[in-house]
């Protein structure tokens, strides 16, 4: 065994010829690559140690140059390998009887090597050893930890750091290990720097006669670099006499005179290269000049900070001072610095406004200058936008209201942000938003508008800022991953994962099935689960070709379905329900008609739907009557009138019957009642209710269910007009199983008749006996009107009209008047009149107060007494002559009447005339025969006339007494 070396050139691959392995000569065949053969960073290709299957005549070498897309091969190589007369009798391929061979390292040679890089380079160390067993490779730095950015590669044997630094520099040990020993080799690593600046060129000067000139450059590099200075391109020397140092990378120059400006080069230079800095220096003497701006405005939010600046070049340096409107400044919140060139005023306030002065002096000259300090008020959001919960699709509006100085209106705004990016007007989703003044309205709002949503209320000076966070809520997505369990039975579970409730939580989740036999494509509602579950027991119908999809509930509203579950065939089985809602009605009185609910063809369950509807006659020894029938609907024939029957229907399919059915109870066909209530009684309450009472009849003649009791009146006659035939009809009906019942609405003082019939739902019955009874004699009505006429200083003429409604014989009226008190219209004294007379229409009172408000009610009576009053208020004396004249004139009655016809007929006479003019003046016979009737016609007249005075004449009067005492 011997380690083996073949030299290539600068290149990282190394082939063979594929002659001796493969059909031809135009293919290369990589060399395999491992811990015991490896090629290095140098193109070479090493061997631990050399086995009888390295040995081959056409090791190749290429080099890739990909800049300039060139290959170059090398002349190949031969390599045989040979063993030991020792080591004959073994096998080739076994590698176990070699001689073990301690390590050795073929790369690098020696003992140690030192690597020089540049800040920044890459660092590789490589070992690739020799020896047999395959030696070990491991790192180590001497007396530090490796660092995390190292690399390994090509089996441990490269090491790689990226970007070395000056914390990368150190010594570097690489161990090769078996089982014979080890070997190690050290690397020095040095790593360094061309020179650098360490903070930035020194920058130039202007300085004054006297002062202290300074110039410094810092730099760095490694090795460390040599700083030369120059002066106008000579070289600047140390002299110490004229206090002009040069101190390495600093030049001091004490007392500078105008002499010393110039320009002054610093440069520094190690063999990696050099940096060089060329530095104006003007010395020279001058009396203040202000740098500052003169009559700058300064402003600043009251509470905040502000430096105002007073930048003066003067040499000799000046001495600088600050006052406000002639006053020198003072006070802990003032604080003058850099020599006075800038006053701080710490936590203005209102009262720090005004107008301040800097002024500068040397012994050259002094100079000044003015600054106006304007204090503002701050911005302050005073109406932050609020937390809000806005549901996908609606608009959301954020408000941000805030108040700030008036004088920075021009530069204040209203700025928004999401999550810390602004919104802006211009953008792709510009046509959402809605920024007017302190409103931000976000239309159709989607789930990416959620988020935190951040006002900036701006000026040229502050801001303020104002939070809130924008939830949307939304539909839930659809559930996933359905998977369906149990496949072979009919109660299945259902699983799937929830999908996201978009900040509403799933109140609920709806499985939903579609069947492919009886309603394809049709999704229908199954069941539902609580929103905190995920899965769903199912029971099937037999025979279905099922399939599931879920979707799920919030507050917003159903969320999209999940996509369906892939086909479920459920065996078939006998129906697992019979019909319900069973009803049975009685059309015809020997027939009851049975109908029900048919089940939905999804639950037959199989093929060959029927149903069994079986009934028996109650209360008798009967025995179940069966058919068969496909519809849901079944009559029964030739049964007994309202007879009850026990009545059942069960399903069955051609796999079988369903569960055994409960009986219900009904009855066959109703007839109308064969008989009438008995014993009909009447009890008169009052004028106008009665309660009437009679015996139930028998249930059997009722013939059906019992709907309740009719009862019939007729008015035969009023008492008032005996003779007068009216039969006045009326009726009333009252539900259910009663004995007696309230009659109200009769007429008082009447004679009636009464019968009671019984009612189903098939009519009415025969009517009882009648029964006569009579109403008694009510109060009468209200008097229609009350006047008072003739009213004198004492004295009052009433009058008044019978009440159109006696209810009863008139026996006369009550009068009652009462004096009252006129401010508090209270009763001061009261009496009552009884007129007797029924006819009686009016009635003088004397003895009146004088000047006195009276009221005055009167009542017509009955023998059952009096009715409603009816009500007058009179003041006496007021139109007391007016009335003693009326009064000679009332007495006449006969001349006031006939006055008031004389004036009717003239009247009358002059508007006819004036319309028969208008026709020309001619008339016609029959229109003279009608303005002059003859003698018969004329003494009809006479007799009508005389008999309106007796009966009438009276009222129209009184009515004309009346409008002119108004008056």
């Amino acid at each position: 065994m011997h380690r083996l070396k073949l030299v290539g050139s600068d290149t990282r691959q190394a082939y063979s010829s594929a002659s001796a392995i493969s059909s031809g000569p135009c293919c290369l065949e990589h060399i395999k690559q491992d811990e015991r053969v490896t090629m290095g960073t140098n193109g070479n290709l090493y061997f631990s140690y050399a086995l009888p299957k390295d040995s081959r005549k056409d090791y190749g070498c290429f080099a890739a140059f990909t800049r300039i897309r060139t290959i170059v091969q090398k002349t190949t190589m031969s390599v045989k390998v040979q063993r030991l007369k020792s080591e004959t009798n073994s096998s080739e391929s076994d590698s176990a009887s070699l001689p073990v061979q301690p390590p050795s390292l073929l790369l690098p040679s020696g003992v140690q090597t030192v690597k020089v890089l540049l800040k920044g380079e890459d660092l590789q160390l490589e070992c690739i050893p020799g020896g047999y067993p395959t030696p070990s490779i491991t790192w180590m730095k001497m007396g530090e930890t490796l660092t995390d950015r190292i690399i390994l590669d090509n089996f441990k044997k490269l090491l790689t750091i990226p970007a070395v630094d000056e914390k990368d520099q150190g010594k570097y040990m690489c161990t090769a290990e078996n089982s014979a020993g080890k070997d190690v080799h050290y690397f020095d690593v040095i790593v360094e720097e061309p020179p650098a600046w360490l903070t930035e060129p020194p920058q130039s000067q202007l300085a004054v006669i006297g002062s202290q000139v300074l110039i410094k450059c810092s730099v760095t590099g490694k090795p460390p670099p040599v700083i030369t200075w120059r002066r106008n391109g000579e070289i600047f020397r140390d002299d110490r006499v004229n206090n002009r140092r040069v101190l390495d990378d600093t030049v001091m120059l004490h007392k500078a005179e105008p002499a010393d400006s110039g320009v002054y080069q610093c440069e520094a230079s190690n063999h990696h290269g050099s940096v060089l800095a060329n530095i104006n220096v003007l010395v020279m003497d001058m009396a203040p000049l202000m740098l500052t701006k003169d009559f700058q405005v300064y402003a600043v939010i009251e509470g905040g900070d502000i430096v105002m600046n007073c930048s003066v070049f003067s040499s000799p340096p000046s001495s600088i001072s600050w006052t406000k409107e002639g006053t020198l400044i003072e006070g802990e919140r003032f604080h003058v610095f850099e020599n006075g060139q800038f006053l701080k005023i710490i936590g203005t306030e209102k009262e720090d406004k005004g107008t301040y002065s800097c002024m500068a002096n040397n012994t050259k000259g002094t100079s000044s200058l003015t600054a106006q300090l304007e204090v503002k008020d701050p911005t302050k959001i005073v109406a932050p936008p609020q937390d809000v919960l806005i549901i996908s699709g609606t608009s959301a509006r954020l408000m941000c209201r805030a108040v700030f100085d008036r004088s920075l209106q021009d530069t204040f705004e209203v700025i928004w942000r999401k999550d810390g990016e602004e919104i802006f007007r211009s953008s792709e989703q510009s046509y959402r938003y809605i920024m007017e003044g302190d409103l931000l309205q976000i239309m159709n709002v989607n789930l990416d508008d959620q988020g935190l949503y951040t006002c900036i209320a701006q000026t040229s000076l502050d801001e303020d800022t104002a939070t809130a966070f924008v939830t949307v809520l939304d539909v839930p997505d659809a559930p996933m991953s359905l998977k369906i369990s149990d496949q072979e039975s009919r109660n299945v579970t259902l699983s799937w994962i929830p999908g996201m409730d978009h900040n509403s939580s799933v109140t609920e989740f709806v499985v939903e099935y579609e069947e492919s036999h009886w309603e394809p494509g049709r999704w229908k509602e199954l069941q539902k689960v609580a929103g905190n579950q995920a899965t769903a027991e199912l029971f099937l119908y037999g025979d279905l070709n099922y399939q599931f999809r879920v979707y799920a509930v919030n507050a917003v509203g159903p969320g999209p379905p999940s996509e369906p579950t892939e086909r479920l065939k459920t065996p078939p089985a006998a129906p697992d329900r019979n019909p319900e809602n069973i009803k049975i009605h009685g059309h015809l009185p020997h027939e009851m008609d049975i109908t029900w609910d048919p089940l939905l063809p999804t639950e037959y369950n199989g093929p060959g739907l029927e149903y069994k509807v079986s009934y028996r006659k109650l209360e008798v020894e009967d025995q179940w009557q069966e058919h068969l029938v496909m519809r849901p609907s079944f009559i029964v024939r030739n049964t007994s009138t309202f007879a009850p029957y026990e009545i059942k229907i069960q399903t069955r399919n051609s796999l079988g019957w369903g569960p055994q059915p409960k009986p219900i109870t009904g009855y066959s066909g109703e007839d109308v009642p064969t008989t009438a209530p008995r014993n009909v009684a009447v009890e008169v309450i009052n004028t106008t209710a009665l309660r009437v009472s009679w015996s139930p009849v028998l249930p059997a003649t009722v013939r059906g269910h019992l709907g309740g009791y009719n009862v019939y009146w007729v008015r035969i006659k009023s008492f008032l007009s005996p003779d007068e035939v009216l039969e006045e009809r009326d009726s009333k009906s009252f539900s259910g199983n009663r004995t007696h019942a309230i009659v109200l609405g009769l007429e008082p003082f009447s004679e009636y008749r009464l019968t009671v019939s019984v009612f189903n739902k098939k009519g009415k019955g025969p009517k009882s006996d009648p029964v006569t009874f009579h109403t008694p004699e009510g109060v009468p009505g209200k008097v229609p009107i009350l006047i008072a006429s003739n009213i004198l200083d004492d004295s009052v003429l009433l009058e008044w009209g019978i009440p159109s409604v006696t209810n009863g014989i008139l026996t006369g009226f009550l009068l009652q008047y009462h004096h009252l008190n006129e401010t508090s219209l209270e009763v001061i004294d009261s009496s009552e009149l009884n007129i007797t007379s029924p006819d009686a229409t009016q009635q003088q009172f004397w003895g009146l107060v004088r000047g006195s408000l009276f009221r005055f009610d009167l009542s017509a009576c009955t023998r059952a007494g009096c009715g409603p009053a009816q009500a007058q208020e009179y003041r006496t004396g007021v139109v007391a002559s007016v009335g003693r004249t009326m009064a000679r004139i009332t007495t006449q009655r006969w001349f006031i009447g006939t006055l008031c016809a004389v004036a009717l007929l003239t009247l009358v006479a002059v508007i006819v005339c004036f319309v028969m003019r208008n026709k020309g003046g001619k008339y016609a016979v029959k229109e003279k025969e009608d303005l002059f009737p003859d003698t018969e016609s004329q003494g009809m007249n006479d007799d009508t006339f005389e008999y309106r005075q007796a009966t009438s004449l009276h009222c129209y009067c009184s009515c004309c007494w009346a409008q002119l005492q108004s008056r």
